[in-house]
């Protein structure tokens, strides 16, 4: 992890260089894609949302170890032998139900009885798309997975918006059997549970929802970012959402949210890394805010992980590019070996 604690004990030299370059990351690769608005990785390929491009995916193996040939490529052959775009309207976000490599076609593996291994649930078969004209997208991409480069083509499955009640879809999330999806109406949760035939089951309207932008789910909670800040759904029932209580947080500004255990990390425009205390759902509250001195001011979608013995926030920053903060260290952090330790940001 280039600039973090243990590069600079493990590589002092490059940790040095990297300091003399004012901490400033000197590569990147860019490849398609004019309107990217969501983005999630798996295995080989990456999956994306692209406003007017509809949904697309691209060709990510091996990205680090290419000497000359293009990183990122969208298809390793000529389009007659691999397609992997499907139009839609106006497409703003996607979620796989697991960021693993799965295939739910492997019928060698389940229908041998040694192996006692049961099926996959069929959702797990497809990425969700929301689409802000069109609601609910279905793709199957089992076709990437099965080991044929030959039948490399994905095309629409099927689209879901009952009497128009999924318009303006802006994002949604996977937890079990359901999609959240937010919307015009507020958040409209969506069984999928036969894939082909979804249903809805929940809502919790815009009246109480202004304009949601962002969704994360943790157990029994929901998330959700909207024009007036950080708003927690209680989803013990999905099929009987309720707000909870008087749990909320304003926020001027409000884009992303990433849910870790005890903490939820907001990118929060020129208030930059806003983090949250979310070990108590029904009283949740602003634990700490990080803008590196005023640096990040335009913080716009946050991602966490973790890398070795620390945690890392991912902010994508705006027009000032990405931001890499380590929020954990055993050098810094109290506790840093601990479930969830006070976050100690640089």
């Amino acid at each position: 992890m280039i600039g973090s604690y243990l590069h600079r004990l493990a590589y002092p030299n490059h940790y040095r260089q990297h300091q003399e370059n004012a901490k400033k990351l000197q590569t990147a690769y860019h490849h398609g894609g004019d309107d990217i608005l969501s983005i999630q990785l798996r295995g080989e390929y990456v999956f994306t949302a692209n406003g007017k491009g509809g949904f697309r995916v691209f060709d990510v193996a091996n990205i680090d170890n290419k000497g000359f040939s293009e990183r990122i490529v969208t298809a390793p052959v000529s389009p007659w032998g691999q397609n992997t775009k499907v139009k839609t309207k106006f497409a703003t976000a996607v979620a796989l139900p697991t960021n693993m490599p799965i295939d739910t076609r492997r019928a060698d593996v389940i229908n041998d009885p040694a192996n006692q291994e049961q099926r996959l649930h069929p959702l797990y078969s497809y990425a969700f798309v929301a689409d802000r004209h069109e609601g609910l997208i279905l793709v199957d991409v089992m076709n990437l997975v099965d080991g044929n480069p030959r039948n490399n083509f994905i095309k629409r499955d099927l689209t879901y918006n009952p009497e128009g009640i999924l318009n303006g879809a802006e994002n949604l999330a996977i937890a079990g059997i359901y999609v959240y999806v937010l919307c015009n109406d507020g958040l409209v949760i969506v069984s999928v549970d036969d894939p082909m035939h979804p249903k809805i089951v929940g809502k919790i309207g815009n009246t109480y929802l202004k304009s949601p932008k962002t969704i994360a789910i943790q157990f029994r909670y929901a998330f959700v970012i909207d024009t007036e800040g950080v708003k927690v759904i209680d989803i013990t029932d999905p099929t009987q959402p309720s707000v909870v209580g008087d749990s909320f947080v304003p926020l001027s500004q409000a884009y992303d949210i990433y849910c870790a255990r005890t903490y939820a990390y907001i990118a929060a425009g020129q208030d930059g890394l806003v983090i949250i205390d979310i070990e108590k759902p029904d009283s949740i509250f602003i634990e700490q805010k990080f803008t590196a001195d005023g640096k990040i001011n335009d913080a716009r979608g946050v991602k966490i992980a973790s890398t070795n013995a620390s945690v890392y926030a991912y902010v994508a920053d705006g027009r000032n590019g990405l931001r890499v903060i380590q929020l954990t260290s055993p050098e810094k952090t109290p506790g840093n070996l601990g479930f969830s330790p006070r976050t100690t940001p640089e």
